[in-house]
């Protein structure tokens, strides 16, 4: 069974996962653009019982483009995110796939939100697309 480790940027929180991902996802909503920084948040979502968490967290509960509610939990040291919880959907653990850091993590497989993503972005081939 594959074993992967999200971290904070300074190692502090943490969460390991057995098994691969029920889903890979890419966002281009507003909210996760102004989340992550970027044009687009790619996320990875894991039964919870799968994922052990270490370290201390601060929560932020962020309502979305559509009135949904995410929980984010966040390194209180460095700020950096490493999971979170969609509000009504608490059975899994949504890591951002960047807290992998693994070059080799798995492809997207759904692109939500297209309505919004920038006119340059070129989503992996075969994925599905949700505007």
């Amino acid at each position: 069974m594959t074993t992967r480790l999200a971290t904070c940027s300074c190692g502090q929180l943490a969460a390991r996962v057995a098994g691969d991902p029920i889903r890979v996802s890419v966002c281009h909503c507003l909210a996760c653009q102004r989340r992550t920084g970027s044009v687009f948040a790619e996320q990875a979502r894991f039964p919870r019982e799968n994922v052990t968490i270490s370290g201390v967290a601060t929560q932020y509960v962020r309502t979305g483009d559509e009135g949904s509610r995410a929980r984010f939990h966040f390194c209180p040291t460095c700020g950096a995110i490493v999971y979170y919880e969609v509000e009504g959907d608490e059975t899994f653990w949504v890591i951002p796939v960047g807290a992998f850091a693994d070059p080799g993590f798995p492809a997207p497989r759904v692109s939500v939100y297209e309505a919004r993503m920038h006119a340059w972005v070129v989503m992996p081939p075969g994925i599905e697309h949700i505007r």
